[in-house]
């Protein structure tokens, strides 16, 4: 993946994370973009209350996965990177 077609996937993957952002933030929470890597591999941190939460597998189903692969299709896998 060259230079120009990372930046607009990370760019489309923040779009994603910004539209569920409002409802994470709404209960202590927000998501954080790490990295894309070069095999399309996202992955994200769950921050404040998001990050020990007993629903956050279902948050990263429910929400965040499916805003990133609505808006980038091609992601290969979404990554929850811990601590």
């Amino acid at each position: 993946m060259n230079t120009t077609e990372n930046h607009l996937i990370i760019d489309k993957v923040e779009e994603a994370l910004n539209s569920i952002r409002p409802f994470l933030q709404k209960d202590g929470g927000d998501v954080e973009l790490i990295d894309v890597s070069d095999e399309m591999d996202v992955h994200i941190k769950l921050m404040g209350s998001c990050a020990n939460c007993s629903m956050s597998n279902m948050t990263m189903k429910n929400g965040i996965e499916e805003s990133i692969r609505r808006l980038v299709p091609q992601v290969r896998k979404i990554v929850e990177v811990a601590d």
